[in-house]
């Protein structure tokens, strides 16, 4: 019988893949997304890109709903495995409550909510982020295009 120590540790955390990493800015993601769309679709992001300040949405750039569109329509919008969600990411590496977009003074900003996975914004994991235009949202296998009306 092999003799296992009081202080073993009983539980760890198990990653399901490696986190893939984005390599595009922030403006080279928008452009690419833009480029990929019908015309249709880039007619509606088009017109919260020429929007005022207080239009926003994200659109699923990659992962099994690619292509969904967001609009940011209330004060905050949750983002969660929650079928309750308004941004709605059914996967097991996206918690049932794992993030909040939230209207500011200054636009929107993006809070992680406490999730297993973590929240990335271009790479970074982040707890809280004021979001420009063009940043890329990474929740579980889902990456979100954030897109809000261009300063000109």
């Amino acid at each position: 019988m092999e003799n296992v120590s009081e202080n073993s540790e009983l539980t760890s955390t198990l990653h399901l893949g490696l986190r893939s990493v984005v390599d595009a800015s922030p403006e080279s993601a928008l452009s690419a997304l833009l480029s990929s769309l019908s015309d249709l679709d880039k007619s509606a992001i088009e017109s919260v890109l020429n929007g005022g300040p207080d239009k926003a949405m994200v659109v699923v750039q990659r992962g099994s709903t690619k292509g969904s569109r967001y609009l940011i329509a209330n004060e905050s919008s949750s983002i969660g495995r929650s079928p309750e969600s308004e941004i709605f990411l059914d996967d097991v590496t996206v918690s049932r409550t794992h993030a909040v977009i939230e209207r500011t003074g200054s636009g929107f900003a993006l809070t992680d909510l406490g999730s297993l996975n973590g929240t990335y914004i271009n790479n970074e994991s982040l707890k809280t982020v004021q979001l420009k235009c063009g940043d890329e949202i990474q929740i579980g296998k889902f990456h979100l295009i954030f897109i809000t009306a261009v300063n000109k």
